[in-house]
């Protein structure tokens, strides 16, 4: 993947003390994902153009499993990650350029703070949005923005464009702005990013957004598509933006703010912020993660505020709230999640106070961590905090923990273990754990079609995905071995052709000698 930076500012090598890069070397910087090298075209007193090309290994990139691709599971092998501009390559530039972006030059100590006429071309930069998006998140920065969509394929026109962009930026700004707008705005753009987002990225955008995000009019898409929709984090991004621009921070948040992700609407996206559903993908989505995971990005409207009318409640509360309703017909009194994520069922349980007992468990100790902050552990009254056991293991080995509750749940979770594996699943959970009841909700492979701009699998981190007649046939079967009877119920609007979007299967232990 190629980023080029040109000047015509004479004399116009002053480039390369900006960049701390010399016109007449090529250097070359090791990455975990490959090589990022850097050298000049051109380099001359009229005009200067340095390029960052970035060789991708394959087998890196496979190793870190790519894990923050939109693609399909075999995204650690097949991808566009080697050949288009991405968080790739905005990490590359982030240490190439890493003096330059703290505006810093000891050679020329005035030169960072003067306004350069730059041009910046980007060959291949995926963009969910389409060109109109690249506009909106550039221009209001004072970039004349020249965006043009990549045919899916020249020879076939009727094909129609892909979801790629040849980018070109030209405008009088600061280089330090200039790359922190490029650092922030790619993965955005891609609405992805390659490696797992934690909440020291809020610290790395309020440092790159420093001087132009809090006043940026899509704020709020900039904040939630690079903290991968993860809503906790993008809120605390919010707020320090709020800080900081002394502004409440409800007014940074519009109703509708941004391009929805497949199948829903943004006024669903934020009804599922305002839900408390931060843990699940928002309305519509191709959901499917564990509550700790990201949720594929890309789909129809403009997002702009009022573009677009408000749906049904999102997927993720539809969801839960059929969970919820199960477990008080069932007339259970303790429950355990089993995957917890970061905690939005757990919460809604505690709520409950029919629920004498609630557990969860996760074999991830970083969505504990969130799960504690979100559920206010220090702040819980006694009361509710003796209901409560939080803790980490996992599914596929014997746990003494997971025995004695009425009801167990996995919510959205079996499709994320290898199919090798679930044999395991079944064993634990249904031969030793062995609550009166077990509820399993999965997506419907069949309903995906349905989801505009979705590609396989609905969430990177699936296996696989089940059919309403494969997941009907593992449930019988499940059942059948260990003692359940099971009935299998739809979770949101039913298509007639292809069903629901969820799947949940009700598991009952036989009492019959």
């Amino acid at each position: 993947m190629l980023l080029t930076i040109s000047t015509t500012a004479r004399p116009a090598t002053d480039l390369g003390f900006l960049l701390h890069k010399h016109p007449d070397r090529v250097q070359e910087f090791g990455q975990s994902f490959g090589t990022a090298t850097v050298f000049y075209p051109e380099a001359g007193e009229r005009r200067c153009t340095a390029a960052l090309l970035l060789d991708v290994d394959p087998i890196a990139l496979a190793r870190s499993r790519g894990k923050g691709s939109p693609d399909f599971s075999l995204s650690q092998y097949v991808n566009d990650r080697p050949y288009a501009a991405s968080s790739l390559l905005a990490v590359a530039l982030a240490d190439v350029f890493r003096t330059a972006r703290a505006g810093r030059c000891q050679a020329r100590p005035d030169l960072p703070d003067t306004p350069l006429p730059l041009e910046i071309g980007l060959p291949a930069l995926p963009c969910r949005g389409g060109p109109e998006l690249a506009g909106r998140l550039f221009e209001p920065l004072g970039w004349t923005v020249s965006a043009q969509a990549v045919p899916l394929d020249e020879g076939f026109p009727e094909w129609g464009d892909s979801r790629y962009v040849r980018l070109s930026l030209s405008g009088t700004v600061r280089l330090a702005d200039a790359l922190n707008h490029l650092y922030v705005l790619l993965p955005v753009l891609d609405d992805a990013k390659h490696y797992w987002i934690a909440p020291d990225e809020v610290d790395k955008l309020i440092r790159a957004g420093e001087g132009w995000l809090y006043g940026h009019p899509e704020r709020g898409l900039i904040s939630r598509r690079y903290l991968g929709r993860r809503w906790a984090l993008a809120r605390t991004a919010l707020a320090r933006l709020a800080e900081l621009g002394d502004e409440p921070e409800e007014r940074l948040e519009p109703a509708v703010a941004e391009e929805p992700a497949a199948g829903e609407t943004a006024a669903d996206e934020m009804a599922a912020a305002e839900a408390g559903a931060q843990d699940g993908p928002p309305a519509g989505t191709p959901d499917g993660a564990p509550r700790h995971d990201e949720t594929p990005g890309g789909g129809p409207g403009d997002g702009r505020e009022g573009a677009t009318e408000p749906k049904a409640r999102p997927l993720a509360v539809q969801r839960r709230e059929a969970v919820l309703r199960t477990l008080e017909e069932l007339g259970a009194a303790s429950v355990i999640d089993l995957g917890c994520g970061q905690g939005a069922l757990v919460g809604a349980l505690l709520a409950k106070p029919r629920f004498a007992r609630v557990a969860g468990m996760d074999v991830s100790a970083m969505a504990l961590t969130i799960a504690a902050r979100r559920l206010r552990l220090e702040r819980m009254p006694d009361s509710k905090r003796a209901r409560l056991t939080l803790f980490q293991g996992a599914l596929t080995y014997t746990d003494k923990r997971l025995s004695g509750y009425d009801a167990a749940v996995l919510m959205e979770v079996v499709e994320h273990v290898d199919p090798p594996r679930l044999a395991a699943l079944e064993r634990v959970v249904f031969g030793q754990a062995r609550p009166e009841h077990v509820i399993v909700t999965t997506p419907n492979i069949e309903y995906n079609p349905r989801y505009e701009f979705l590609t396989g699998l609905r969430h990177p981190d699936h296996r696989f995905e089940w059919t309403r007649a494969e997941f009907a046939g593992w449930a019988t079967r499940v059942a059948g071995d260990h003692g359940y009877r099971v009935t299998v119920q739809p979770v949101g609007e039913e298509d007639p052709e292809v069903g629901p979007p969820t799947q949940m299967g009700v598991f009952t232990r036989d009492q019959r000698p």
